[in-house]
């Protein structure tokens, strides 16, 4: 028996093309060798167990063929099935790849068909244009030589001309059996034909070189030189001929409306009318200014190229850019009431913030720099019957007028806040003054009664004076006695708020654009500019587009006086405003617009103006103002500084105060301020103008310390406003001169002139009065005139030096540099002396 007879093979693995196949012979008990059979190579290797001479069970549908020991049938059984699946599914698979292959290449070949045929079609297309075109060049050549043949006809001779020439050289006529006259003359003829074949073959050529189109693989290997032109172009031609044949119609021009500024840009304008730029230019050289499109123009010149290229032309100045913020009045059944706005003005240390605290039961004194008020509040306080109240604290130092201008001029109520010990003071008139200018009412808040020393009657008394009678003295201001120490009199001074409130009847439109006015602005370090804004009219929403003086921006976030986010705000609300691209000014007033575009155009409008401004005013016009202005400058010593403060309020009253410090002499000059901490870029203009920089409850960070102590700038701290204008104005007083002071020592009349070798002319003097001292000045008076100024030369008592002279004595004196002394003459003695000024 072979080493094949009842052979039986186990594959492992699928037995697929790729994959390897284990197969397995039995034979008499005899384990074979296993065949592993690999994608690369065929690996004969001894099975396990193989010459163990275990003997092992037999197969099931074996022919005596023994199985591995320790295999069960339902084992060998199980085993084969799978074995005949895996052989079932590779053949499924099998088949599954050649169906798929299948189609696969019968998609190939239909797309192949259908490329072929649409080449097929192009190519059919091309040749039918290509021939058309050819038999339209072809016509048009032979009409060319036809018209030319009849021109060469016209101008030859006829033959009666012929035989006249002849007779008249003696030669015979070619029809009269002779030689031919013109024996030339059909060589010419053939030549011309032949110059005419020439001709078309090369317009043949000339055509076929400026054929465009797609280069196909016939026309390649067909040896068909040049490129075709392209269906477009063809359909371009077509339409050109149909437009020729109908007629060509003119278009009727559109006439538009030009808005026409103050100047304006060539292209701009071209751009306006909707006109080509180089027509617009052409229109201006043959009026003869010779403008290139992106010079300027004015709005004269304009407006006649407008209406030179027929177009209507309207006006309008920059400032129109700011109508968009313009609105309708309110209807009025559109208006619902709203809170009223209360201000708190009073003098410095009145009570007015601690007031305040005792209303809202918070405690903001506590965290203001030495107990004084120096930021603008806003707050919004419910009452106990329910009603809404809106308060503003304002500074009571002097320095903080505009604050209390802008609390004044955005307030529907004043409470005036009087301390009963100290009755009325500067502060207080101008709160009065303020109050009256804005027009609103007054309510007389008499604090601190609680004291022994209280006085209500005599504030009651220093107010007629300011012409604020209060009801007590049969007026109409109300007065209500309060203590913010005890609470007593509040609801009392609640209700008159509420009365006066009432009597407004204080309506706005909350559905519509908002309109408010910025309280406080301040540079946050993490926040960026943000803005304390009092609503006035109409709601401001988060994600709100506005404008604010020369800032604008997108509303990211809305935070009310408690520091809760709000999703908005409606008439009298105060809230912060987050997201302005800068810090506005303390007083602008915010407006909502509909895009960015028009808050940005309003913004760039305002920051030219301003600009425009500050220029104006710091120029001077004429020879005379810059001459004056000189030698003002030339006499004027300056203090230069650099102001940071942490909110915009604050800055401006720093800087306002500080230019009021100086005189005629010295002045303070604020070259540089703004809000936020101080930076690089203030130490950097500190030193190039040699100025300490002042922080004003800010601090510098790291970088800017580091490059001030490299530079060597000074920085100064303050959180009390007080103290920073005191130590400004002595900075400032140590720039004025020293007074001189003369003071008279003494008086000596001259008895005789002597003149001594080596010395001069020497006086000799009788001292009438005083003091004379060797150190001292002198002036020589004759007939009370001044005729000299000096000092002495010499001062002797008999021949001795001495230093001084008592009154009564008689000396020898000696002027330096001055002999011009006769007998009579008086001499002045006295002494300067340096005092040393302030402002």
């Amino acid at each position: 028996m072979s080493d094949n007879d009842g052979k039986k093979t186990l594959g492992v693995g699928g037995g697929g093309p790729r994959s390897g196949s284990v197969k397995q012979s039995f034979s008499h008990g005899r384990t074979k060798n296993v065949v592993v059979e690999t994608k690369r190579k065929r690996v004969v290797k001894p099975a396990a167990g193989a010459g163990s001479g275990k003997p092992g069970g037999s197969l099931p549908g074996g022919s005596g063929g023994k199985r591995p020991a320790g295999i069960s049938d339902a084992e060998m059984e199980r085993r084969l099935r799978a074995l005949q699946a895996a052989k079932a599914r590779e053949v499924e698979e099998t088949a599954q790849r050649a169906a798929e292959e299948k189609a696969r290449t019968e998609e190939r070949d239909r797309l192949r068909a259908e490329k072929e045929q649409k080449e097929r079609e192009q190519r059919e297309a091309e040749e039918r244009m290509r021939a058309k075109v050819e038999e339209e060049a072809r016509k048009k050549a032979d009409a060319a030589a036809a018209k030319k043949a009849e021109a060469v006809a016209a101008a030859a001779p006829t033959p009666k001309e012929e035989a006249g020439a002849a007779r008249s050289s003696g030669a015979k006529p070619a029809g009269a059996g002779g030689p031919a006259a013109t024996p030339g003359a059909p060589q010419m003829r053939k030549a011309e034909r032949e110059r005419e074949e020439r001709g078309r073959s090369a317009r043949g050529r000339d055509d076929n070189a400026r054929r465009s189109g797609k280069l196909t693989l016939n026309q390649a290997l067909g040896g068909e030189g040049g490129r075709q032109k392209s269906m477009a172009a063809m359909k371009r031609k077509q339409e050109r001929a149909r437009q020729k044949a109908m007629g060509t119609q003119s278009r009727e021009k559109v006439v538009r409306d030009v808005q026409l500024p103050e100047a304006i840009t060539v292209a701009e304008l071209a751009n306006r009318m909707a006109e080509r730029v180089a027509d617009v230019v052409k229109s201006l050289m043959q009026s003869g200014i010779m403008v290139t499109q992106n010079q300027s123009i004015d709005a004269d010149t304009a407006e006649v190229i407008i209406e030179e290229f027929g177009h209507r032309v309207t006006r309008v100045s920059a400032g129109d850019v700011e109508d968009v913020i313009r609105t309708a009045e309110d209807k009025p059944e559109d208006l619902k009431s709203r809170p009223p706005v209360i201000t708190i003005m009073g003098h410095v240390d009145h009570g007015k913030t601690s007031l305040l605290d005792r209303i809202r039961q918070t405690s903001v004194t506590s965290g203001e720099a030495g107990g004084i008020t120096q930021h603008i509040g806003a707050y919004q306080v419910t009452t106990k019957d329910g009603a809404v109240l809106t308060f503003l604290d304002t500074p009571g130092h002097a320095a903080f007028t505009s604050m209390r201008s802008r609390g004044a001029h955005v307030t529907d109520i004043v409470v005036l806040v009087v301390a009963a010990d100290d009755a009325v003071m500067p502060q207080t008139v101008e709160a009065i003054s303020h109050a009256k200018a804005a027009g609103v009412p007054m309510i007389v808040a008499i604090n601190k009664v609680d004291k022994h020393s209280a006085n209500p009657t005599k504030v009651r008394t220093d107010l007629l004076q300011h012409e604020v009678v209060v009801e007590q003295m049969s007026g109409e201001v109300q007065d209500v006695e309060v203590s913010a120490h005890t609470g007593q009199g509040l609801d009392e001074l609640l209700e008159a708020i509420a009365l006066q409130a009432e009597l407004l009847e204080l309506h706005a439109n909350p559905d519509r654009n908002a309109e408010g006015a910025v309280i406080e602005a301040q540079l946050d370090v993490g926040r960026g500019p943000v803005a304390t804004v009092l609503v006035q009219n109409g709601t401001l929403k988060q994600g709100d587009i506005f404008v604010v003086g020369e800032q604008y921006g997108k509303v990211r976030a809305l935070q009310n006086d408690k520091g809760e986010r709000v999703k908005e705000a409606g008439p009298s609300v105060p809230v912060e405003v987050l997201g302005l691209n800068g810090t506005p000014e303390a007083g602008d007033v915010l407006n909502v617009v509909e895009t960015e575009a028009q808050a940005r155009e309003i913004a760039e409008y305002r920051a030219h103006i301003a600009k425009e401004k500050r220029a104006a005013v710091g120029a001077a016009t004429t020879l005379e103002q810059l001459m004056k202005k000189a030698k003002d400058d030339k006499n004027v010593s300056e203090l230069p500084v650099v102001v940071k403060a942490d909110v915009q309020g604050s800055a401006e009253a720093i800087v306002q105060a500080l230019e009021k410090v100086g005189n005629d002499e010295v002045r303070v000059r604020v070259i540089h301020y703004g809000v936020g901490a101080i930076t690089e870029t203030d130490i950097g203009l500190a030193e190039a103008s040699g100025c300490p920089v002042i922080g004003f409850n800010v601090r510098a960070n790291a970088p800017a310390r580091n490059a001030a102590n490299q530079k060597g700038v000074e920085i100064r701290y303050y959180s009390v406003i007080y103290d920073l204008v005191d130590d400004v104005k002595a900075a400032a007083s140590g720039l004025l001169s020293n007074e001189i002071r003369e003071n008279f020592i003494g008086y000596a009349s001259i008895k005789e002139v002597f003149k001594v070798s080596n010395v001069g002319k020497v006086a000799g003097c009788l001292v009438t009065e005083g003091v004379a001292r060797r150190s001292a000045g002198v002036r020589l008076l004759r007939d009370n005139v001044v005729v000299h100024e000096g000092t002495l030369k010499t001062l002797k008592r008999f021949k001795d030096e001495v230093p001084e002279v008592q009154s009564g004595q008689e000396c020898g004196m000696a002027f330096e540099n001055y002999e011009d002394i006769r007998p009579g003459d008086v001499i002045e003695i006295f002494e300067r002396e340096e005092i040393e000024r302030s402002l």
